[in-house]
Formats: C-alpha cells, sequence, structure tokens
C-alpha cells in the first residue's frame, strides 16, 4: 500500500468537480480502460472511435481538467505528458531507453509515511508522493529499443492479456 495515495488530487486542491460532459465522460472512459499511460494524441485516437467529430483541442482541454479535479494522474518526463486512469496504489517502472511505463501493483511502501518525509526534510510538509522505478525492460536490454509509440500499444496488448 503506498500512504499518501488515499486523497484525490481534487480533495487535496479544493477543486469543485465540474459538470461530466458526454466527451470528458469518453475521454475518461478511454484513458482508465488501458494501462499503457497515453498520450493525449493516443487518447484522441482512441475518442475518435467512439466520438468521431471530437477535437483534439476538446480532448487536450478535457484531459486537463480532469487531471487537475484528481480523477486520471499526469506523468510527466522527456517531453511527454501521459495520463494514467488507475489512481489506486501503484508505483511506476519506466523504461529510460523505451519510455514504456509499466503499473507496478504490489510493493509495500507502508515504512515509508509522509510524516517521515516532512521530518527528513526539516521545514517542509509533504502532502503526497509519488515513486517511480527507472531502469530498461527487457527489449531494450536485448537491444531491440523500439520507438515509443509502438511499445505503448504492445504495453496495452500485453496488460489486456494480464487482466
Amino acid at each position: 500500500k503506498m500512504p499518501g495515495q488515499t486523497k484525490t488530487q481534487a480533495q487535496t486542491r479544493n477543486q469543485v468537480p465540474s459538470r461530466m460532459t458526454r466527451q470528458r465522460q469518453v475521454v475518461l472512459e478511454e484513458v482508465r480502460k488501458v494501462r499503457s499511460h497515453p498520450t493525449a494524441d493516443e487518447v484522441y485516437e482512441m475518442v475518435r472511435l467512439r466520438l468521431p467529430k471530437v477535437s483534439l483541442g476538446t480532448v487536450y482541454r478535457n484531459l486537463d481538467r480532469l487531471s487537475r479535479e484528481g480523477l486520471i494522474n499526469t506523468i510527466e518526463g522527456h517531453g511527454q505528458r501521459r495520463y494514467d486512469g488507475e489512481l489506486g496504489d501503484h508505483v511506476h517502472m519506466r523504461c529510460t531507453g523505451c519510455e514504456l511505463i509499466l503499473d507496478i501493483d504490489d510493493i509495500d511502501l507502508e515504512p515509508l509515511s509522509k510524516e517521515q518525509l516532512s521530518a527528513a526534510a526539516g521545514n517542509f510538509e509533504v502532502h503526497d508522493y509519488r515513486v517511480e522505478f527507472l531502469g530498461l525492460c527487457g527489449e531494450c536490454r536485448k537491444g531491440r529499443i523500439q520507438d515509443p509509440e509502438s511499445r505503448s500499444q504492445e504495453n496495452d496488448q500485453k496488460q489486456g492479456l494480464e487482466q
């Protein structure tokens, strides 16, 4: 279990959730149904299958709003913003070769508390934290680095089989 992940971002930021439009609902559903941590462009392609007339700008605005309201998480890294619909306790394993991001669910981080972090930091109050492990996936270790977009699709296929 990961302490510090019990409150949503919306609760932490005291934001009032906005009205859930049909487009926003579809964006949310699409992000939550995959575990590949898609980019906005990838979400746009998924949403267009259900809402062919949706614009890229609408998808970007809805991703931003859903993230601000704590309904999805945003993952920043290497000039790319990705989205995570899994709000439960988990950590990320990121491949530094191809940018593949995997969810790791069964790691106990309970000994690492916000109180301990605040005490260690001195005059700093910790509200939340995220954990990400960096390394190389099996494919990159074998030297078969693929572009991040094809790895993202491959990750969905792999994690879809596990569910």
